[in-house]
């Protein structure tokens, strides 16, 4: 249904501000929402399509609600974030029992409790040597760290011109002018150039886009990826490639998952050409995969990690940069120091709500729950490859993607104009409209991911592949 400002201003049933503004109107007018079309709300008189903004009111488990009352299946964990689920009121009393003691601190120069516990509950999770923990309030932050570590780390141990990255084609890495040169989405940057000089790409670990000849040889795959990481240090000069950038399990472009024997190649790649391998673990970590830290699933030790999102489950945001005793070595001594922070870095009520939420993680046992579960999760979704449209269904843990095709013998994908019908003009409303909330992306080929809390089971899967089923089903008639 079309709704108008008239309409919205006389629904006496609509929510409204404290100004007496109902909520759809005032967040047309004045909220600058994310990654958003904003003519979608606008008016027809003023050449919009008059669609009412969505809002989202309250969350219990892997279930949200509407301001009008609908209930919805949670399919993204909001953004790959509420681990533990949402409506826990612990983690809320958490946040409101630190703000009683200590509402605020920056940690630039003095420390506070709730930081430096979390730090060494970090430090423990981590594998190896990762013991130091730079706080950050989000994702991105923490890229931007790690790329800043990774240079003024090579300046002071007397290699300057190591400044260069290595990422992966399609993957998505950040919004800050230095992670996003270090994202491999054309799409995402273009608006923004000239970025940070010094980011390049290598192809990702797509397999159901691989090379004719390796589709039917995931290890020979592996190794042909990887290789294409030193042939870019090669082509670019190691003395000139400070750090290769890599998500456990790559999400933009639809969960492409690591195939057998690739990290183990990518970490003696860059050990020859002493290069810092980091485990972008944004959205991987804290029990997506199903460790704590993705990359103990997939068996390699990174020089860094960058992590936010589940470390909180959402409820207060928090991020991390994890890097090596040895990365940390050069600040021991002298006056060094690494120039660099942010206000409400590791904000102590956000670190207090991350130690209670980690607490949920333990005494509940999710990290196991994923692992598990999420075999019965992919087979589940599985059942959608007797759909037409249904190519591949790919991830691992509770994290998945669903790529969508025009022809499942040739793996041909949709052009641009018929991507963006299928999955703007129908697939994102006729999802939100069957009662699951998830994505339909088309950073790369065009898929359906999946992400939901750590928390269902068997019978929220069927559920979910049921919806997905009904709504695949009918996207046939709006290709």
């Amino acid at each position: 249904m079309t709704t108008t400002t008239q309409d919205l201003t006389t629904d006496a049933s609509a929510s409204r501000t404290p100004a007496g503004t109902p909520h759809a109107e005032a967040a047309r007018d004045h909220l600058w929402m994310h990654f958003t079309r904003h003519s979608v709300f606008e008016d027809t008189a003023h050449g919009g399509l008059g669609q009412s903004v969505p809002i989202i009111t309250k969350g219990k488990g892997w279930q949200i609600w509407d301001d009008k009352g609908n209930e919805y299946i949670d399919g993204l964990a909001g953004l790959f974030v509420v681990q533990v689920g949402h409506g826990r009121e612990e983690l809320a009393e958490a946040a409101a029992k630190q703000a009683k003691e200590l509402a605020f601190f920056p940690l630039w120069s003095y420390a506070h409790p709730k930081a430096i516990e979390l730090a060494e509950r970090l430090a423990a999770y981590a594998p190896g040597d990762l013991n130091r923990v730079f706080f950050t309030t989000g994702g991105g932050e923490a890229v931007e760290s790690a790329w800043k570590l990774a240079k003024q780390y090579f300046k002071l141990t007397g290699k300057p011109t190591k400044h260069k990255v290595i990422s992966r084609a399609v993957a998505y890495h950040g919004t800050p002018q230095g992670a996003l040169s270090i994202t491999g989405i054309p799409a995402a940057k273009s608006m923004f150039e000239p970025l940070v000089p010094g980011g390049h790409k290598v192809p990702n670990t797509n397999m159901y886009r691989a090379p004719e000849h390796l589709r039917d040889d995931e290890k020979a795959f592996g190794r042909w990826a990887a290789d294409r990481i030193a042939e870019a240090i090669e082509f670019e000069g190691a003395d000139t490639v400070a750090a290769v950038f890599l998500e456990p399990v790559q999400n933009s472009g639809g969960c492409f998952p690591p195939p057998a024997g690739y990290f183990e190649r990518v970490r003696e790649i860059c050990d020859e050409y002493d290069v810092l391998l980091v485990s972008d673990e944004v959205i991987c970590s804290f029990g997506r995969i199903g460790s704590m830290f993705a990359c103990d699933d997939f068996d390699y030790v990174p020089d860094i990690i960058t992590c936010a999102k589940g470390m909180t489950s959402g409820y207060s945001p928090i991020g991390a940069m994890i890097a090596s005793d040895r990365l940390f070595e050069p600040f021991k001594k002298g006056h060094t120091s690494f120039p660099h922070g942010y206000t409400f870095g590791g904000h102590p009520v956000s670190a207090a709500v991350a130690m209670a939420n980690l607490d949920i993680f333990e005494r509940e046992g999710l990290n196991d729950h994923v692992k598990q579960n999420g075999p019965a999760f992919k087979k589940t979704l599985e059942k959608l490859l007797d759909l037409p449209l249904v190519g591949d269904v790919r991830g691992a843990g509770f994290f998945y993607g669903i790529e969508l095709v025009k022809d499942k013998t040739t793996r041909e994908t949709f052009n641009d104009d018929e991507a963006e019908r299928l999955l703007r003009g129908f697939l994102s409303k006729a999802l939100f409209e069957a009662g699951i909330y998830c994505r339909a992306d088309d950073r790369g080929d065009p898929v359906v991911q999946l992400a939901p809390p750590l928390i269902m089971g068997q019978e929220q899967f069927d559920d979910i592949e049921s919806r997905l089923r009904s709504v695949l089903t009918e996207a046939e008639n709006h290709l």
